[in-house]
């Protein structure tokens, strides 16, 4: 099995070749401040099955057990080090995330109160006019090369 995946801009750019496995979320705060979310959504790979075709993430050492990568560029958050072998790779960053349905989760004693009830929060329309609006985000596919040539 081959992935791929990459940050917001696409200046970082993975492939895994091989299995991924045990997808998660983790409560706690330094994840939370990393996502910017309510959690941080994490799927573990062997680290030599994991290739950077594209540029390298920065790397902040969040603790003194766990190195965060992460795109200079955009601040996409790629990767989740603390098992010495092992990449956990945000779930967010694969192109096609949708197969990873977390399985477990971490830290629940930093759950924020209100996450559980997250599916009952009405839906609103954006407060903007999305007409026109041209994404610069890179596409959820390998390109040749990013962004475009004019």
């Amino acid at each position: 099995m081959s992935l791929t995946g990459g940050c917001q801009c696409g200046a970082v750019r993975y492939r895994v070749d091989g299995e991924l496995t045990g997808p998660g979320i983790c409560h706690c705060r330094m994840c939370q401040k990393a996502s910017g979310g309510f959690y941080g959504a994490y799927v573990s790979a062997k680290a030599h099955e994991v290739v950077w075709t594209r540029g390298e993430p920065a790397r902040f050492q969040s603790s003194n057990k766990v190195r965060r990568g992460f795109c200079r560029a955009c601040g996409t958050q790629l990767t989740f080090e603390a098992v010495p072998g092992v990449v956990d790779l945000a779930i967010g960053s694969l192109d096609d995330p949708a197969p990873f349905k977390p399985t477990g989760q971490f830290s629940r004693d930093a759950r924020l109160p209100w996450v559980d009830e997250l599916a009952t929060v009405p839906e609103r329309r954006l407060s903007y006019d999305t007409t026109g609006i041209v994404s610069y985000q890179h596409p959820d596919h390998e390109t040749q090369a990013w962004p475009p040539q004019a």
